[in-house]
């Protein structure tokens, strides 16, 4: 089976209130159980804001260091899974689950499988 990049896009800023975070964090676990109910889930996880990054790149022989994103936007991935599923078809449907929980844009994407390769 091949392994596929479910990520989420969250807008920058604050989090939601409690009061609405807390039922979406519940749907997000249902989904969770599901996947691995469904032996689809391989890993999740959450990432701190985009401000807490810090990018490295290769310059001129040397190696720059700087704070933040590379990418300047209002969303940046705030988290993200990764499934196996049979085919794109299948994962598509988990990436649905997963927006309908997160009630955020999910971006699905297959994993290079370096057996492939």
């Amino acid at each position: 089976m091949k392994q596929y990049l479910l990520s989420i896009y969250q807008p920058d800023g604050d989090p939601p209130p409690p009061e609405v975070l807390e039922p979406i964090m519940k749907d997000i676990e249902a989904v969770d159980a599901e996947m691995r109910a469904a032996g689809a889930w391989v890993f999740t996880g959450g990432l701190h804001p985009p401000d807490t990054a810090t990018v490295l790149r290769s310059d001129d022989g040397g190696v720059l260091v700087t704070d933040g994103p590379f990418a300047e936007g209002k969303e940046h991935i705030g988290g993200f899974w990764i499934i196996r599923a049979p085919d794109l078809d299948a994962a598509l449907d988990w990436t649905r689950k997963a927006a309908v929980a997160c009630k955020l844009p999910v971006e699905v994407r297959p994993m290079v499988d370096t057996a492939e390769s």
